[in-house]
């Protein structure tokens, strides 16, 4: 009997000296599982960005053109956001996001090869959300960075055209930059830049591009010699709420989670926003201008492009300063710098999302320190971080500006680029797209 209890005791320790080894290779073998409310979370707001382009940007942009083009304005950014999501699933987050890769750009699940309903992508904590979810959220971005570039060329530049540089730009542009953010052994990412929601990849990059582009295509005919008025406040004043409102997905959302970071997120793009729309307007009125609905249109966007990159990088007084910076120096920028220089970026895509983000980029060095509210550790340094936030914006500059100058080149040798002269001064609805937006 003795012998018989040694016996099993033995077998017992063995067995129980074997789980935790068991239980280990079980573990490693169980697949990770999405967790619902953090798919839920980006899954709306993965629609939240979508509004911010349909309706948002194309109102936005339409109502700041003249009537004849107003048609022409809206079918370009809701194309062009429409090409961005189909190459975005054949290539574009292999290209950004793939399985293999080096500092400046990644490949591997072409066509999404490979991803299925099971699949799941990281996020910044232990938690995992679906990795169809993530490539849709990701893919409205790649849409509307495009649709953003296309504010300075409007009204006198070919749909073709538009299709064809858009092809272009985001293969050679947009698709090197994300990953070079965003993507683990990217450049800049494990330089240890902050963009927490897009300033370099997304306005950094659509402003710069904007103004490489419309240098290329020539100014409007007429350009500061007669008077090119936006058509509709009311419209670009709707746009505008649907901008801010969908813009919760794009800074909330980029926490990947429904977490505490989201939350930050949140109240800094609702602070950041307000201190803008109300310092561009000052900055009228200390200007000797009437403050006006376009000032807070502008300022509304200039504080959204700015927190942009500090959304989950600052406390909302940090938030609120930064509003405030970016929304005077862009009303100087599209006031009098554009008017001093000639160039004519139609609806200041560079004048308020190249200024605005490379001043957010710059700015979210500071944003971060704690003295202001800002999530830095106590032993933050703002100054390597400086140069860090630095070197990126210069590189998304350079970046920028030279394969912007490919595709746009690209794109007159395959369409001529502009349209006629007798098109432009009929109007491009009629011109390109044989309708009005007004029949009266």
């Amino acid at each position: 009997m003795l012998k018989h209890m040694k016996w099993v005791g033995a077998t017992g320790a063995a067995i129980f000296a074997a789980l935790p080894a068991f239980a280990q290779e079980a573990a490693e073998a169980a697949a990770p599982v999405a967790n619902p409310g953090n798919n839920a979370w980006m899954m709306t707001s993965t629609v939240l960005v979508l509004l911010m382009i349909l309706p948002g940007l194309a109102l936005f942009y339409g109502g700041l053109t003249r009537t004849k083009n107003m048609l022409s304005t809206m079918t370009q950014v809701g194309t062009a956001a429409c090409l961005a999501m189909l190459l975005w699933v054949m290539f574009g987050y292999g290209l950004a996001f793939g399985p293999e890769g080096n500092a400046f750009i990644a490949w591997g699940k072409f066509f999404l090869a490979g991803v299925n309903a099971d699949s799941t992508a990281a996020t910044f904590t232990d938690e995992v959300i679906s990795e169809y979810v993530f490539i849709a959220f990701q893919m409205t971005f790649s849409a509307i960075t495009l649709a953003l570039v296309l504010g300075a060329v409007v009204e006198r530049m070919k749909f073709a055209a538009v299709m064809v540089f858009g092809i272009i730009w985001l293969t050679i542009v947009y698709y090197p930059i994300a990953h070079m953010v965003w993507a683990g052994g990217g450049l800049f990412f494990e330089m240890g830049a902050l963009d927490f929601a897009g300033g370099t990849v997304v306005h950094i990059n659509a402003g710069i591009s904007a103004l490489v582009a419309c240098l290329i295509l020539g100014k409007r005919i007429g350009f500061q010699k007669e008077i090119m008025a936006p058509h509709s406040l009311t419209m670009t004043m709707i746009g505008t709420g649907l901008l801010w409102v969908g813009w919760f997905g794009f800074n909330a959302g980029s926490a990947l989670e429904a977490n505490g970071s989201a939350g930050l997120a949140m109240i800094n793009t609702f602070v950041a926003t307000a201190s803008a729309g109300m310092f561009w307007m000052l900055a009228e009125k200390v200007n000797g201008h009437k403050s006006s609905a376009l000032g807070f249109c502008s300022g509304i966007i200039a504080g959204l492009v700015a927190v942009t990159p500090a959304a989950g990088n600052s406390g909302p007084f940090g938030a609120i300063l930064l509003g405030a910076i970016a929304s005077v120096i862009c009303f100087y920028a599209v006031t009098y710098a554009k008017t001093k220089l000639g160039y004519d970026d139609s609806l200041d895509a560079f004048g308020i999302h190249g200024v605005g983000g490379i001043i957010g980029a710059v700015g979210t060095a500071f944003t971060m320190i704690p003295a202001i509210g800002g999530p830095g550790a106590e032993d933050y340094a703002a100054g390597s971080q400086l140069i860090t936030q630095l070197s990126a914006t210069g590189a998304t500059i350079v970046w920028a500006a030279v394969g912007t100058s490919i595709a746009i080149f690209a794109a007159k040798a395959l369409t001529g680029l502009r349209v006629s002269e007798e098109v432009e001064r009929e109007g491009l609805d009629l011109g390109e797209h044989g309708e009005r937006a007004y029949n009266y």
